[in-house]
This record gives C-alpha cells, sequence and structure tokens, in this order.
C-alpha cells in the first residue's frame, strides 16, 4: 500500500489532529494521487513517450485507446470526481465520508484494472 492509500485511509478511519474541515478535500487529492501514480505506471510499462507528458488529461484520452473503453471510462470519471472534490464550492456541500470510501472501492478496482492490462 502505497504512502498516499495509506494517509487517506488513516484520514477515513480516525481523527486527525488539525485537520478538522479540510479532512475530505485532502483526502480527496491523496486518491488523486494514487490515480494518477497508477496511471503513470501504466503509460512507463506500455508507451513511454505518452508517460513523460505532464497534463494528465491527454493521458486519459489515450488510456480509452490503449486500455478499452471501460478501463478509460472508470479512470476518467473517478479523475473527474475526485479532482472536483478537491476544490472548494461555495454553494455545494463537501463529499461526505461515505462517498470517499465508495470513492476508495472504485479506485482500487481501477487501478487492479489498469495494473493487469498489457500493452495492446
Amino acid at each position: 500500500m502505497s504512502v498516499f492509500l495509506e494517509t487517506a485511509d488513516q484520514l477515513l478511519t480516525t481523527v486527525v489532529r488539525g485537520a478538522r474541515g479540510c479532512w475530505p478535500r485532502a483526502c480527496a487529492w491523496l486518491l488523486r494521487y494514487e490515480l494518477e501514480a497508477a496511471i503513470d505506471r501504466y503509460w512507463q510499462r506500455v508507451c513511454p513517450e505518452i508517460g513523460q507528458a505532464r497534463a494528465q488529461r491527454p493521458k486519459l484520452v489515450l488510456l480509452n485507446h490503449y486500455a478499452g473503453s471501460e478501463i478509460g471510462q472508470r479512470t476518467s470519471y473517478l479523475w473527474w470526481v475526485l479532482s472536483r472534490a478537491g476544490h472548494h464550492h461555495t454553494y455545494e456541500l463537501g463529499i461526505t465520508a461515505a462517498e470517499l470510501a465508495r470513492l476508495r472501492a472504485e479506485l482500487t478496482d481501477v487501478i487492479a484494472l489498469i495494473d493487469s492490462q498489457e500493452a495492446p
């Protein structure tokens, strides 16, 4: 388990001193970093030239073509929802612990799929 996922789990399951009010967004960012690390591992294995891109959007778009539409769509949705949860929206409620736990479960499924994919 990576440090990102381990810290996100700690934020989800325990009260971290000094994190009151900001822990849901911090947890969302940590989960997104974990997803991006899995995407980078995939591109390093399949096509290192694409993996060298700093922006995540091109990697997500190309994932549809290289790894298949199911993995591409699930990964893109997860990246989008974690990005949105990480930002403060003045007139919207923040993400809840239950929603983060569901996203964490989806994250582990998507990472397992990405890590098992071979080059097309």
